[in-house]
């Protein structure tokens, strides 16, 4: 049931929502070339975000799949750090300058981040729904990224859905249509839609071929897509140059090797047939739903190409 009996709404295309926004980004099998993680920690940093809710690990995490990492805090002790989830919120002064967020709701933002939990998702999506519904959250944007058939030297293209009608006719996206396996982005955003709060989901494309992570060429796509919903403005900082080099690294790459170059060719000619907008509607919806199909098909490492860390690049054949 909507909370208070009423349902959360839409008010206008550059301002999703009626008030407080809640963006989610999970590490792992959502999280191609570190790019929704980024995308996330970046307005945590911008916005100097509070943890105000968290999960306890020893009920959602296998730590020999997600291990503990033992860090140096800033005292100089090394203490451990366990994988979990959190909701941050705004803290008691919030940061000011050039690098701070601003526009339509920046100062009651909240952000949901973590790792992608290995057992009860039923639970966990309940537990941190019910965090967003005590922060008083009105909507709900979930950044996701996948490996795509995308050049690196094109600007990479996300792709917007959500199931909720009123948010596709006032923000214009679409309804996907895929069946298939799926990760915990789309559990939170089914049962943030049964308690009333709308949601859509932004997915960015990287190259799949580009087995090194971060890829900050798909956080700037994140994070232009999120502004284009939302009205906010958010500093790009460093990002411009750090995508620059990237994508200059890559060229590097293909420039020694020949069936790389080729492969990265056809990709460019095919993207610059469908071209934009077209090419962020159907066509990446289409890639969308061939890169869930390859995972839910066991055609690819879960830890590895989740992250864009281990899988090398491929030629069309490969399948």
């Amino acid at each position: 049931m909507p909370r208070g009996g009423k349902q959360a709404s839409v008010q206008h295309p550059t301002g999703f929502g009626s008030g407080r926004l809640l963006v989610v980004a999970f590490e792992g099998w959502n999280d191609a070339g570190e790019a929704a993680s980024g995308a996330a920690r970046l307005l945590v940093d911008r916005l100097g975000l509070v943890e105000i809710a968290a999960v306890d690990p020893e009920l959602y995490y296998d730590y020999q799949f997600n291990r503990p990492n033992v860090v140096v805090g800033d005292d100089g002790v090394r203490q451990l750090e366990w994988p979990g989830a959190a909701l941050l919120g705004p803290g008691e002064i919030p940061p000011d300058g050039p690098d701070r967020v601003t526009g339509p709701g920046a100062d009651s933002l909240h952000v949901i981040l973590g790792a992608e939990p290995a057992r009860s998702w039923k639970s966990f999506a309940a537990e941190l729904v019910d965090a967003a519904l005590t922060a008083d959250v009105d909507a709900i944007v979930l950044l996701g990224a996948m490996l795509a058939d995308a050049p690196h030297t094109r600007p990479l293209a996300v792709f917007a859905s959500s199931d909720n009608a009123e948010v596709r006719d006032s923000l214009g996206v679409e309804r996907s249509s895929y069946e298939g396996p799926v990760g915990i982005l789309s559990v939170i955003a089914d049962q943030a839609e049964r308690v009333g709060i709308p949601t859509v989901s932004l997915w960015a494309s990287v190259p799949h071929y580009v087995h090194n992570a971060p890829s900050p060429k798909a956080v700037l796509a994140l994070l232009a897509k999120l502004e284009e919903f939302t009205g906010l403005s958010i500093p790009r900082g460093s990002l411009e140059t750090e995508a620059q080099a990237w994508e200059a690294g890559v060229d590097a790459l293909a420039s020694d090797d020949e069936e790389m170059a080729g492969y990265i060719a056809q990709l460019e000619q095919a993207r610059d047939a469908a071209d934009a907008p077209e090419a962020s509607g159907e066509a990446i919806a289409k890639e969308f739903e061939r890169y869930l199909r390859r995972r839910g098909d066991g055609r690819a490492d879960g830890r590895g190409d989740s992250r864009g860390g281990d899988e090398p690049w491929r030629p069309p054949t490969a399948g």
